[in-house]
């Protein structure tokens, strides 16, 4: 399967290709790239100072996660998301502290907001395309016209539950678009040993899915395979599987060392394709981006990410006792005694 590629590594487009963004829409898009990188930075230090719990990056997919969900309408399509995809989920409607809470622990201020077409993030590998499927499927036969989005990664795809899905999607002709970001490793299993397939866009023949394979660092590929993965879905003629080819330029999670087990030359040959500088480099090639445009998207950028943190301070721990909430709608005597349980111990505790 050949690899589509738009905009090369020094921001040139391939000849005779027209973008699919225009140019407001991406300078919009490197704007959320460039927010996801400093949200990225700044939990990191967060999580450092113990103020905030384990934190999946998102750094050096930035143009694989923006450019997948450029296409969708927030009002009318969903995001299934798993662990990664920060700007999409900011650019459906949530909010960085409201993000963060969920890392944070408290689940109640992480409740996605009424209206807002998100699922929680999975931590369950894969567990979220099963959901997708399911909901996609739902709106089919509701006749409403939106698109399912959901993202899993490389080590994902081995899991049972993306086989499973991706066949009962291809069954169901459900308006489902699977984004399977390659970053080169499942933790800390490298790409070389989780399958021998020459890419995992190939899978999707398999179930009858038809599959995309790009350059997932490369804005533009991105964007056109997934709006034409978009509009296929909402034409009513089923899923498509997208494989982006991106690298991990961060550790899989702040509780991960990536220094045990990544090969430094290979680490900056990826570092040469990060995918900001790309979009930056196209930007200044059409004169569409100045050292102060650029200054002020970093500021605005600032300032929202200081409100945001700001407004997180005032996130507390989560009560002991809901981690028994929203459990069963009726819960049993057992949950009913190991809440009482913890509220006793939390409350010795207290008083001591």
């Amino acid at each position: 399967m050949e690899r589509r590629e738009l905009l090369d590594a020094s921001g040139a487009l391939a000849p005779d290709t027209e973008p699919p963004l225009d140019t407001a829409a991406t300078r919009s898009a490197l704007e959320l790239m460039l927010l996801s990188k400093l949200v990225d930075e700044r939990a990191f230090s967060l999580q450092r100072q113990g103020r905030m719990g384990t934190y999946s990056a998102v750094r050096g997919q930035e143009a694989s996660v923006v450019g997948s969900c450029l296409p969708l309408d927030p009002g009318t399509d969903w995001i299934v998301p798993q662990y990664r995809e920060l700007p999409a989920l900011l650019r459906h409607g949530l909010s960085i502290e409201g993000i963060l809470s969920y890392w944070k622990g408290n689940s109640a201020a992480a409740r996605i907001p009424e209206g807002v077409k998100v699922l929680p993030p999975q931590i369950g590998l894969a567990a979220q395309l099963p959901h997708a499927v399911g909901l996609a499927w739902g709106l089919k036969l509701q006749g409403d016209p939106g698109v399912v989005m959901t993202f899993v990664g490389d080590g994902g795809s081995s899991e049972g539950d993306f086989h499973e899905a991706l066949n009962l999607a291809g069954v169901r002709k459900a308006p489902v678009v699977f984004v399977l970001q390659n970053n080169g490793w499942a933790i800390s299993t490298p790409r070389s040993k989780q399958s021998a397939a020459e890419s995992f866009a190939e899978r999707g023949a398999g179930y009858g899915v038809p599959s995309a394979l790009v350059d997932g660092n490369d804005l533009f590929a991105v964007t056109r395979a997934a709006a034409e993965a978009v509009a296929r879905a909402r034409a009513g003629d089923g899923p498509t599987l997208i494989e982006t080819q991106t690298y991990r330029l961060g550790a899989h999670n702040t509780a991960d060392d990536p220094s045990k087990y990544v090969d430094t030359g290979e680490k900056l040959s990826w570092e040469q394709l990060d995918p900001i500088p790309r979009v930056i480099a196209h930007l200044r090639a059409q004169s569409a981006l100045t050292d102060t445009d650029l200054a002020e998207i970093e500021e605005r950028n600032r300032s929202e990410v200081d409100r945001a943190i700001e407004a997180l301070g005032a996130v507390g721990p989560p009560p002991p006792e809901s981690l028994f909430d929203h459990v069963w709608s009726q819960p049993d005597a057992r949950l009913l005694r190991q809440r009482e349980e913890i509220l006793h111990t939390a409350q010795k505790g207290a008083d001591r």
